[in-house]
């Protein structure tokens, strides 16, 4: 082959490579216009990080909600920039919050949470977090933020609501209460066995509106923030008999049979006695509402190596499986139950769900329909340690932090 041949054979492969190579970083650039484009198009505020919490980018939504603009944030450690405070309002450690957590654990974090404004003001937040990993290598965080400002307005004002007309019908109720028991204990005279059954009814209905009124004014403090756990060393059985004690009239209408299995010193535990009181109170209600005539209610009390467990168990009509996910929801009543009792809102068990947060605790249960339910409620033997980083390994913790602190420097 000729020298001139080679070189043009030479010229054309270089121009092919280099065309090649265009091509490329013209796709490449592209790629990135359209990812660009749709990062800055995302409806609810987003956020980049890298996998030491500097920002990397910010789309115009989360510009706006926060008052910074993308020059005056990327490059700089997002904690350092942003305070951020939990739902009541506390300003949050660094190592809660919710992008150091989702940086450590590699999880992603869905929760409520309030950031301060440039102009200094809180913004109330739904905000999810998700690790972003490339060959199983922790990257970066994507953050959405959506503002929930209107919608907490519009649940307090909900919740005020239903505090105050709650609060307004607890005075009558209990005098209805007052002068029905006189009447029934004959203080007025005596009655004929109908009008007897008449105010026995009477006196149902009542417990029930109360029953009703407590649940709404506890579940207006819950979502408040207003209810706090005072918790002391108490024994659980008599918190126990007096729950069954409240409850024996309305069972021995339908002969149901309580029985208790607790340990021989009485369960010792530490926790709020009135809000333990109020849980097991919906726990016993609704087990004698759905147990048929007859039936049983066992509450036991055992313990183990990490926590102490409190079971209600009854032989009523059972949960459906298909219910199962929905029975600690607001307002939720399964549809076997909704055939043999009429009355009932749907708000007793989503109350133990919030009370037994309140208290640190958990409940769960266990059911089968047509045969019964046991709902358990556990409670740590120690004071525990909320932070979400318990069960990491220190040394990750050190290594993150060791990390951090480099790169803020």
């Amino acid at each position: 082959m000729t020298r001139s041949k080679i070189l043009c054979t030479k010229s054309h492969l270089m121009g092919h490579i280099i065309k090649s190579m265009s091509d490329q970083t013209s796709q490449a650039e592209s790629q990135q216009i359209i990812t660009e484009v749709l990062f800055n198009s995302i409806g609810d505020g987003a956020i980049t990080t890298d996998e030491y919490g500097k920002l990397t980018r910010i789309n115009p939504v989360a510009e706006k909600l926060l008052g910074y603009s993308s020059k005056e944030v990327v490059g700089i450690w997002f904690p350092k920039l942003f305070t951020a405070y939990d739902s009541n309002g506390a300003q949050m450690p660094i190592t809660e919050r919710p992008l150091t957590r989702a940086l450590v654990t590699g999880q992603i974090i869905s929760e409520h949470v309030i950031y301060k404004h440039k102009n200094g003001s809180l913004v109330r937040l739904s905000l999810t977090i998700s690790p972003i990993n490339i060959n199983k290598k922790l990257v970066g965080c994507i953050q959405i933020l959506r503002d929930i400002s209107s919608e907490y307005e519009i649940d307090k004002m909900k919740s005020d609501f239903i505090s105050l007309a709650s609060h307004q019908l607890r005075t009558p109720l209990s005098a209805v209460k007052t002068y029905t028991h006189m009447l029934i204990d004959g203080m007025m005279g005596p009655l004929s066995q109908s009008q007897l059954k008449s105010l026995k009814t009477i006196l149902t209905a009542v417990n029930r509106m109360n029953e009703t009124v407590s649940t709404l004014l506890n579940i207006s403090r819950i979502e408040s923030g207003t209810i706090v756990a005072e918790r002391k060393p108490l024994q659980a059985q008599k918190i126990i008999n007096s729950v069954i004690d409240d409850h024996r009239l309305t069972a021995s209408d339908k002969d149901i049979t309580f029985s208790v299995n607790c340990p021989s010193d009485g369960f010792r535990l530490v926790t709020d006695g009135m809000v333990l009181k109020e849980v097991l109170g919906n726990l016993v209600s609704n087990a004698i509402k759905y147990t048929p005539s007859k039936g049983k209610i066992t509450i036991s009390a055992k313990r183990d190596k990490t926590r102490m467990i409190i079971s209600v168990s009854d032989t009523g009509v059972g949960i459906p499986i298909d219910s199962h996910l929905n029975v600690f929801s607001k307002f939720f009543r399964a549809e076997n139950v909704i055939k043999n009792e009429a009355s009932g809102i749907g708000l007793g068990l989503y109350l133990v769900k919030g009370l037994m947060n309140e208290l640190g605790g958990e409940v769960w249960f266990e059911s089968q329909e047509g045969k019964g339910t046991t709902f358990y409620l556990s409670f740590p033997t120690k004071a525990s340690n909320t932070s979400t980083l318990k069960h990491i390994s220190p040394r990750k913790v050190k290594n993150v932090t060791a990390k951090v602190r480099k790169t803020v420097a």
